[in-house]
C-alpha cells in the first residue's frame, strides 16, 4: 500500500494535567521518532479549550503506510500508554493532500 496522510485527533481525560505533564517529554520523543518509524509526523500540536490554554487533547497530521500503522503510533504515545488519551480518531485525508508544504516534526527514515 502507498503512503497515505492521516489525522489523528486525541481527546485527553479532563483533569490529569500532572499525568500530562510527567510524560511529556517522552511524547515529544516518540512524535520525533515517529513511534520508532511507525508514521511520519508532519505537523501536530495540542488542542484546547476555548480559553485557549485548557488542555483538552492533541493532533497531528500523519504519513503512514496504513490506518492500522497510524493507529499504532497514536496506540504506543506515553500519553495513551499512561491512560491520559479517552479517544483516538484516525482519519484519511484526501490524495491531494499537500504534505510538501509542511516543514516535518518527524524527519524522513534514512
Amino acid at each position: 500500500m502507498s503512503t497515505t496522510y492521516w489525522l489523528m485527533v486525541c481527546r485527553h481525560r479532563p483533569g490529569l494535567d500532572a499525568l500530562r505533564a510527567a510524560h511529556r517529554d517522552a511524547h515529544r520523543a516518540h512524535v520525533a521518532s515517529g513511534g520508532g518509524g511507525l508514521a511520519r509526523v508532519l505537523v501536530g500540536s495540542a488542542t484546547t479549550a476555548e480559553d485557549g490554554a485548557s488542555p483538552t487533547g492533541n493532533f497531528g497530521i500523519l504519513e503512514a503506510a496504513s490506518r492500522e500503522a497510524a493507529q499504532a503510533f497514536a496506540a504506543a504515545d506515553p500519553y495513551a500508554l499512561a491512560g491520559l488519551v479517552e479517544t483516538i480518531e484516525i482519519t484519511p485525508l484526501s490524495a491531494q493532500f499537500q504534505a510538501h508544504r509542511i516543514d516535518p516534526m518527524t524527519p524522513r527514515a534514512a
